[in-house]
């Protein structure tokens, strides 16, 4: 069924995708190491580890979602609990990364070289809205606003290696963070929370491929005296 597949498939792109990023991000701690620097892998050797990585970690994607029980209901927050917890179980058992991780490594690599504070927020703008995260609080406008007073403060545009307008800044952010109620040791149930509504977001998305598979089924000759199944009711297991 094409919902099935949606979910293998997103599984295999995950898995790809992290595995590129994971070791270029392995690039710069080998750098610092004090062990001598391993011989430069040829291009093809370099793909077929890269490949055989992916193989490894989508078969692990695949056999967590093979036992793992999936209720296609994002509109049951209990079923979009067990489904973010199945997708958790993924990560770990495939070592990739969760969301709040992969936003925080585009961060760090989108992020580096610029040398100014504005370019800095307005990326950081940039790459919420590709991935689709909506800022409910208006956070970003009042990040901005914050820019310009200190901006106004020292007469000048500030950049990120001036330690007294970074530090204005910065006391002026603590500010917004204490007027939202947010705390850094919250910070765990705020990435609970983000997973929670990707889950939910994947649950949707499962259930319309669902629904439309049957209903282009139910068009056949050979199923239409047949009553279509309720959603929640597919075990997914069955189509992996």
């Amino acid at each position: 069924m094409a919902f099935a597949s949606r979910l293998a498939a997103k599984s295999k792109q995950l898995c790809s995708s992290q595995v590129i990023l994971q070791r270029q991000h392995a690039i710069s701690v080998r750098f610092f190491a004090n062990e001598a620097a391993p011989q430069a892998l040829k291009g093809d050797e370099m793909l077929k580890n890269i490949f055989l990585d992916v193989k490894k970690k989508f078969e692990t994607a695949l056999g967590v979602l093979r036992k793992e029980k999936i209720t296609i209901a994002p509109e049951d927050p209990a079923a979009v609990s067990q489904y973010a917890n199945v997708m958790k179980t993924v990560r770990e058992k495939a070592d990739l990364f969760s969301e709040s991780q992969r936003i925080a490594y585009t961060i760090e690599t989108r992020t580096a070289g610029i040398p100014d504070a504005r370019t800095y927020l307005l990326t950081l703008k940039e790459i919420r809205e590709r991935r689709g995260l909506i800022d409910e609080h208006g956070v970003e406008a009042m990040m901005m606003d914050a820019l310009e007073k200190v901006e106004k403060e020292i007469k000048k545009p500030l950049m990120r290696n001036d330690k007294k307008g970074m530090a204005l800044l910065t006391a002026e952010f603590d500010k917004i963070n204490k007027k939202l109620g947010i705390r850094k040791e919250d910070l765990p149930k705020y990435e609970e929370q983000l997973e929670l509504k990707i889950a939910k977001a994947q649950l949707e998305e499962l259930k319309k491929d669902a629904l439309e598979a049957m209903e282009t089924q139910k068009k056949r000759e050979e199923f239409k005296d047949e009553e279509m199944v309720e959603v929640k009711s597919l075990d997914v297991r069955n189509f992996l």
